[in-house]
């Protein structure tokens, strides 16, 4: 599905800053929000990566769910015009057959694709200098002698938790969802020893394990456990002490995480959006930040 294999700061695209590149994303969609972390926690503003939001409007879009909202400050197309994500797509890449997928990453100079896959958006974002130094970036992500503990650790946390939810939430038949939810209680468990010991996932350092996994924790409460039913539906990420006074710090001490998702409307979401796991439609009223004892 993951087409496009550039880099920022490598070949054709260079590592610059002043809005040469645009970021396209979704609120409720946990990939993107792996992207917009990854941009926020390090301070790099709209002025050197420029982004693009995205609505969930599958009705709307021609291929792919997301489209944009001409007058919505922030959710237009303001490089291309195009009306949705699709379009956008055969824009950049005529003729392409793939899945029209957020997070993308594009090059307004060259007018190229340079990656939809969110593991590499996050490693360019987290690594690349977009024209500022260092003292503007207050956060590595990726400090090298941490590099394989990192990989390790996005390792389990993906297989275990961020895919392991999907798992559980599309599982066909019952032995297929008790194997992902036992693995989502084990990742659960892992995470909650892991940080008994330390602040964050990988020493007392904030890093990109932790940001790959607050987009599944932060709507592990509001739709993963209720509407998934990972690891039961009756779980909560504060069932597990330390897991969820990591949570707390990432939210209230980390810059710019707060900023980064609208969780009322990634949680609604999943119920508007996904017919087969609710298709009575009924919308819960969503979770809220005071709801998962977030706020200090």
């Amino acid at each position: 599905d993951y087409t496009f294999g550039g880099s920022v700061g490598r070949g054709e695209f260079p590592d610059e800053g002043g809005g040469r590149y645009r970021l396209y994303v979704g609120n409720p969609c946990p990939w993107c929000h792996r992207a917009r972390l990854a941009l926020a926690v390090r301070g790099v503003t709209t002025d050197d990566v420029g982004v693009t939001y995205l609505i969930d409007d599958p009705v709307r879009a021609s291929r792919g769910g997301w489209v944009f909202e001409d007058g919505k400050p922030g959710y237009s197309d303001p490089v291309f015009g195009c009306r949705d994500l699709r379009e956008l797509y055969d824009t950049l890449s005529p003729g392409f057959e793939g899945r029209c997928t957020a997070p993308l990453l594009i090059d307004t100079v060259l007018k190229k694709v340079v990656s939809n896959e969110s593991a590499d958006i996050v490693r360019m974002l987290g690594t690349a200098a977009f024209g500022r130094d260092d003292s503007q970036t207050p956060v590595e992500l990726r400090p090298p002698e941490l590099s394989e503990k990192i990989d390790a650790t996005n390792a389990w946390v993906y297989e275990l938790l961020n895919n392991g939810v999907y798992r559980c939430g599309f599982s066909t038949t019952q032995g297929a969802y008790d194997r992902a939810s036992a693995g989502v209680r084990r990742g659960l468990e892992r995470c909650e020893q892991v940080l008994a010991e330390d602040d964050y996932l990988c020493g007392p350092r904030f890093t990109e394990a932790d940001l790959r996994l607050l987009p599944t924790a932060l709507r592990f409460d509001g739709c993963y456990a209720p509407l998934f039913r990972a690891g039961g539906a009756h779980l909560r990420i504060r069932d597990f002490p330390h897991l969820h006074g990591w949570l707390v710090r990432c939210w209230n001490e980390v810059p710019g995480v707060r900023d980064s998702i609208d969780i009322e409307d990634a949680s609604s979401s999943y119920y508007r959006q996904l017919f087969p796991l609710n298709p009575g439609g009924l919308i819960p009223s969503p979770i809220t930040a005071v709801d998962m004892r977030l706020e200090v």
